[in-house]
């Protein structure tokens, strides 16, 4: 299965029109994203790049529901995010968005199984129905035997599959990775980035945030960022173009 083309007759899963974000640092007002337009469609795997300071962050922030725009419109799954309340807010982030970390974000103490639980357990899923889901999810990441070990007994790449696994077991829409290779060698990183591949080739959206070309080369669709802006491409005009396979 292809990943889905970005064609303005498909309805988004994000769609971010002139948005604008801006914070205060004391007395200075910083524009961390000026005018950005976006549309990601159903099964796309996106990545957006950019370096430190871009405004890449940020916009992983907006789809991920932990922040709201300063003005423009922006919205996931067809909610307008300014019109949420908190609590519909982390309703949406629960049921529709899976995150990945750079980090993992592990509980260091807490078996692979029992990770991957917590997310239906907090949207308030019996304990036997999110036990089986999890089980079912770290299977899909090749994880069945571990299912019982803590991260001290994971390596880096097994940990980071823990944490798609957590991502993944209420069946969210959209992946959204920051940096998900940002602490992982070469090789697993490459491992990890093929696993993306596999699950957008199932039918998830998936959007990467990276600065790194090679884990941007996985994606259908590369966006590049500077200075709060999508940088257009020479060939298409639009700050998006084909990533290289």
């Amino acid at each position: 299965m292809t990943a889905a083309s970005s064609s303005p007759a498909q309805k988004a899963i994000v769609d971010a029109r002139e948005v604008r974000k801006e914070y205060r640092l004391g007395g200075q007002v910083v524009r961390a994203l000026d005018g950005v337009t976006l549309r990601i469609n159903p099964g796309e795997f996106v990545a957006i790049m950019g370096p430190s300071g871009s405004g890449k962050s940020t916009l992983m922030n907006l789809i991920g529901g932990l922040d709201v725009p300063s003005s423009g419109s922006m919205s996931v799954m067809g909610h307008d995010l300014a019109a949420l309340t908190q609590n519909q807010m982390a309703q949406m982030r629960n049921r529709h968005i899976g995150f990945v970390f750079q980090q993992f974000n592990l509980l260091p103490r807490t078996p692979a199984l029992r990770q991957v639980m917590l997310p239906a357990s907090y949207a308030g899923t019996a304990r036997s129905v999110a036990a089986e889901r999890a089980r079912h999810c770290l299977e899909a990441v090749d994880l069945a035997h571990r299912i019982d070990h803590c991260p001290s007994e994971l390596s880096g790449g097994q940990q980071q599959r823990v944490a798609i696994a957590r991502a993944l077991v209420n069946d969210p829409e959209i992946l959204l990775a920051d940096e998900p290779t940002g602490a992982l060698d070469s090789s697993t990183s490459r491992e990890i980035m093929r696993l993306f591949a596999e699950l957008n080739s199932r039918g998830k959206c998936v959007i990467v945030v990276t600065h790194d070309r090679e884990t941007a080369s996985y994606a259908e669709r590369v966006v590049t960022f500077r200075d709060g802006r999508i940088v257009p491409n020479e060939q298409t005009g639009d700050g998006t173009q084909e990533a290289a396979a």
